[in-house]
């Protein structure tokens, strides 16, 4: 085979997860978003209690997404052992931990929602409507991190079309029942988080009987396994503390900035909004590195991870540099969108500038966490992050002292950017993260 040939081969491959794995990841976010339009509409109280709800339940439910993770790696790694009855039979002991894990979070929900609500500093008047609006969505829970199992195991099994099938009309369904029962139906706030139930619940059923088609066709069992459950939350735990290291990275960033002043903290939301946009372009990327080295090292096929790896890595940075490209080119047409404010913009314009240098990095960044992940290599991923905490911590709690300002912060997170591809670019280039077979042992 040619050297055109293979990275053509690649290529297509890549494509086929990454594009609608995209799609997917773009239509997530959307949910909260229709949440948040619909209910501006209804008073700034209002939206400000969904606000800070939404805020809690992104935080309660994102440290799990270890569950879409981990099964990713698991289930393609059996794919690519040539057993595909095993590789369902894992995603389903994914999914039975999702649920388990669950029951816990949604207790502490109910439980903890007044405080939560006070403790995320919702006014008086916000406060009633973050708590409704909290413990209703809590009854979705379930449903979230069964839908992040559910959608490991079929990314898992190289099939990202049907999450993205989901997703669309998952938001559609969540937007025409906030509408009716919001409006239609008079119940404000607790309609639009019952919308939202009701939207999620449905995607979870959906993907419940996908996964239990597959399994009755590979005769796989839906009983729960104590062991497999075990073999999936060790898999994630170490995911579980990468993904907390990150929030933390970002929480701190938003509390500097905060310190900074009003001007600079509604230019570092708008960057940040910018930032997490970029990511889900390049995230696909990575998901599409997660399925495809799980299944490369499952099959034993060292040259085939390192050539893929390769490829992927050309298109993390060559993606990077477009989008850096974007971000610069494009300020004149989006951040007006944004903020009309002098004195915001100026903040922003020149952050943008600093968060677009970093883009090709970050596009290494995210193939080589995909890269890391499929090959099930979590607790180098846990490690490498807590170092990266350690060193973005004290360089961005000494802006203010250092009289840098924002750009001064977000030459801190171009730093946490840094020193976290270093880390994955390291490990990346030696082998012991190369464990082949169906189980990483």
């Amino acid at each position: 085979m040619t050297l055109t040939t293979d990275r053509r081969r690649h290529d297509r491959e890549i494509l086929a997860l990454a594009v609608p794995a995209f799609g997917a990841l773009v239509a997530e976010p959307l949910f909260l978003m229709a949440d948040s339009a619909i209910v501006g509409h209804l008073g700034t109280s209002q939206l400000a209690g969904v606000g800070v709800a939404s805020a809690a339940l992104t935080t309660a439910t994102g440290v799990f997404v270890f569950l879409a993770y981990a099964t990713t790696a698991a289930v393609a790694r059996r794919i690519g052992a040539g057993d595909r009855r095993a590789a369902i039979q894992q995603g389903i002991d994914g999914i039975w931990l999702a649920l388990a894990l669950s029951a816990a979070v949604v207790a502490l929900t109910l439980l903890l929602a007044p405080q939560v609500a006070g403790v995320l500093g919702a006014s008086p008047t916000a406060a009633p409507y973050a708590v409704t609006y909290l413990r209703i969505s809590a009854l979705g829970i379930p449903a979230i991190l069964l839908v992040m199992a559910a959608t490991g195991v079929l990314r898992g099994l190289q099939d990202t079309r049907t999450p993205l099938y989901v997703a669309v009309a998952g938001f559609a369904a969540n937007l025409g029942l906030n509408v009716g029962l919001v409006y239609g139906a008079g119940l404000g706030v607790a309609g639009s988080a019952w919308g939202t139930v009701i939207a999620q619940t449905g995607m979870a059923a959906v993907y419940v009987v996908v996964v239990v088609r597959g399994a009755r066709r590979e005769r796989a069992s839906l009983r729960p396994d104590p062991a497999g459950i075990r073999a999936s939350a060790r898999a994630g735990g170490p995911l579980m503390v990468r993904t907390l290291s990150l929030r933390a990275i970002l929480m701190i960033a938003t509390a500097v900035a905060a310190g900074l002043g009003d001007d600079e903290i509604a230019a570092h939301q708008i960057a940040m909004t910018v930032f997490l946009f970029i990511a889900f372009a390049l995230d696909a990327i990575a998901i599409a590195g997660q399925a495809i080295i799980g299944r490369y090292l499952g099959a034993g096929d060292v040259p085939g991870t390192r050539a893929a790896t390769r490829r992927m890595i050309e298109w993390g940075i060559g993606s990077g540099v477009l989008l850096g490209l974007l971000v610069v080119l494009a300020r004149p047409l989006y951040v007006p969108l944004f903020t009309p404010d002098p004195a915001v913009q100026h903040q922003l314009n020149t952050v943008l500038l600093l968060l677009a240098l970093c883009q090709p990095v970050s596009g290494l960044v995210y193939v080589l966490d995909g890269v890391l992940m499929g090959a099930g290599d979590g607790p180098f991923l846990a490690w490498a992050m807590l170092a990266t905490l350690a060193v973005f911590a004290p360089a961005a709690l000494a802006v203010p002292a250092s009289g840098t300002g924002l750009a001064g912060l977000w030459w801190a997170m171009n730093l946490f950017m840094l020193v976290r591809g270093g880390f994955l670019a390291w490990r990346a280039r030696g082998g012991r993260w190369l464990v082949t077979g169906a189980v990483r042992s």
